[in-house]
């Protein structure tokens, strides 16, 4: 794809899976691991088409509607814990990020520009990557699965992400439309929208046909230089 030059932004939002790292295939083994043993697993397509943009816990309660299984909150709370453990196991063969994911976070964040993790991801989860990756620092705010009660698509979670850092920015923020969330799936796309947020979509999990909902579309960050001054 063509370069993209973006304008400057009041700020950046960063979705986390198929973002900054191809984390997606071990989420999907560890719902495997724990699934598996059920007879409930679901194949990579299954997990691309359906269960890729929730959160865990909408995750499992899918699984379990698609086969007509009640799931009580107790036992919920089991499973999203043995998915987490079985992630993190994962986790020791290590992660790469995505191509120049880590580089414009670090020059945004170097520039002064606020920055905001917004995922359905545990944070869990989240901590040991960006810790591996050496970005941590770099965020004003993360808001991740355990903050909110409503998973992607729903705006909950990019509302909170934006609210937050207008907390912390409360000088330079002013509405949702002058900021950027950077997403990769149709579900991220559509709650940062109602947010009100612009969207920049990669094509890292789905064809740029199924994220045609963004204002600009590309297939690496490498391609992207965001205004920081």
């Amino acid at each position: 794809m063509e370069n993209l030059s973006l304008p400057r932004p009041e700020a950046v939002l960063f979705d986390f899976d198929g973002i900054l790292v191809d984390s997606e295939p071990m989420h999907h083994r560890a719902f495997t691991e724990v699934l598996d043993p059920l007879g409930m697993g679901f194949t990579w397509q299954e997990y691309v088409e359906t269960y890729m943009g929730f959160d865990d816990r909408d995750a499992f309660r899918e699984a379990f509607r698609a086969k007509g299984i009640a799931l009580d909150d107790a036992n919920l709370a089991k499973f999203v814990a043995a998915k987490s453990e079985a992630f993190l196991r994962g986790l020791r063969d290590g992660v790469t990020a995505y191509p120049g994911a880590v580089p414009m976070i670090a020059s945004l964040h170097a520039a002064g520009l606020p920055l905001a993790l917004c995922s359905g991801a545990l944070r869990s989860d989240i901590d040991p990557i960006l810790a591996h990756l050496g970005v941590a620092r770099c965020f004003d705010v993360i808001v991740s699965a355990d903050d909110v009660r409503r998973s992607k698509p729903d705006p909950e979670s990019y509302a909170l992400a934006f609210s937050r850092l207008s907390e912390r920015h409360a000088t330079s923020l002013t509405v949702p439309g002058r900021s950027i969330a950077v997403e990769d799936t149709p579900a991220g796309i559509r709650s940062a929208k109602e947010a009100g947020l612009r969207v920049l979509a990669l094509t890292n999990s789905y064809d740029a046909g199924d994220l045609a909902e963004a204002d600009w579309i590309t297939d690496s960050l490498e391609n992207v230089r965001i205004a920081a001054g």
